[in-house]
C-alpha cells in the first residue's frame, strides 16, 4: 500500500527490514547499542561486526541513547547503507508519556535521515515487540508522527513501514486510511 505525502511516497510493506535497499533502515536498539533480540538482533547479525563496532566507538562518546534519540551508523554488509538506531520506550499501560517518547523516536530518526541528505528510509514498528507497545496505539503515533513531518519537511522521496507479520501488516494499512484525507 502507498499514498502521497506531498512529494513523498509513504509505503506499508510486509517483509523483512534487513533486506531494504532504502538508504537507512531503522532499528529499534535498546538503550545499550549492542544489539538485542527481534529486529535489532536481526539487524545486528545480517549487517554483520561493523555496525556493533561503530556502536561501541558511539556508546564511548555519548554513553547510553535515551529513548526518543537516534544515532546513524553505516549498514555494514545489509543493502542499505546506514542504519539509524533509535531506542523506543517500554509500554507501562500509557500513562508515562510512551506516546511522545515514541514519537520522538520516529521524529529524531526522520531528521537525522533529512540531516545526512538521504532520500529513503525504512522503519520497523518500534516497540510492539519486546517493549510490550500495543500494536494499534503504536500504528498511530508512528504514522501520524511521520505524516505531520512530510508534511512540515519534503525532502524525503520514500518513507516505508515494513512489517513483519500479516495482522501488523493490516493494522498499519488501516490506520494509514483512517489518517489519510479522502
Amino acid at each position: 500500500m502507498d499514498l502521497p505525502v506531498g512529494k513523498t511516497r509513504l509505503s506499508i510493506a510486509r517483509g523483512d527490514i534487513t533486506e531494504q535497499e532504502t538508504d537507512a533502515i531503522v532499528n529499534a536498539a535498546n538503550s545499550s547499542l549492542m544489539g538485542g533480540g527481534g529486529v535489532d538482533g536481526a539487524i545486528h547479525r545480517a549487517g554483520g561486526p561493523t555496525i556493533l563496532e561503530e556502536c561501541r566507538q558511539i556508546r564511548a562518546e555519548r554513553g547510553r541513547l535515551p529513548t526518543g534519540e537516534a544515532v546513524i551508523t553505516t549498514g555494514g554488509n545489509l543493502k542499505t547503507h546506514h542504519v539509524i538506531h533509535t531506542v523506543g520506550p517500554v509500554w507501562h499501560g500509557g500513562t508515562k508519556g510512551e506516546a511522545d517518547l515514541l514519537a520522538s523516536a520516529y521524529r529524531e530518526s526522520l531528521r537525522l535521515a533529512v540531516e545526512r541528505g538521504l532520500k529513503s528510509i525504512s522503519f520497523p514498528s518500534i516497540s510492539t515487540g519486546a517493549y510490550g507497545y500495543p500494536v494499534a496505539p503504536a500504528a498511530r503515533v508512528a504514522l501520524q508522527t511521520v505524516i505531520d513531518f512530510l508534511n512540515q519537511d519534503d525532502s524525503l522521496a520514500e518513507v516505508v513501514f515494513v512489517l513483519f507479520d500479516p495482522k501488523t501488516t493490516r493494522i498499519y494499512e488501516e490506520t494509514l486510511q483512517e489518517l489519510m484525507p479522502k
